[in-house]
């Protein structure tokens, strides 16, 4: 059976990069692997062995395009008024908390915010739906 371990997405900036994914997510960084031209630097925290890959190509210097096929990395956690909060208060502009049905049931509550480099995150409320 395969096992899912890590998503990667290209980086522009390092820095900026990493004080988000740190400020926002709670991710850190577990491990990097440079090489001459770029590096592999691999996020991560106790709520999960799934990591985040972020690759940084050191010649690149304009953002990434993502094109029409790329949709949204997703996470979840128990308190994501206090996650919008932040990430307000920080500046990074996340849209506004959601609750979305099926008729009555309540499927998630969410929201969605974009990285530095423009990368969609939904970020959802922990239930029986979404641990």
């Amino acid at each position: 059976m395969a096992k899912m371990i890590h998503s990667m997405i290209r980086v522009v900036d390092e820095s900026k990069s990493l004080q988000f994914y740190q400020t926002i997510l709670n991710l850190t960084e577990k491990r990097r692997i440079t090489f001459d031209s770029f590096c592999l630097i691999y996020l991560g925290n106790d709520e999960s062995d799934f990591e985040l890959e972020l690759t940084v190509n050191f010649d690149t210097k304009t953002p990434y395009t993502h094109g029409n096929g790329y949709g949204h990395l997703a996470v979840s956690a128990e308190n994501i008024e206090a996650i919008h909060q932040t990430a307000t208060e920080l500046g990074y502009q996340p849209k506004e908390v959601k609750s979305f049905y099926n008729g009555d049931a309540l499927v998630a509550k969410f929201f969605f915010i974009n990285d530095p480099d423009g990368y969609a995150i939904e970020v959802i409320e922990r239930s029986d739906t979404f641990k």
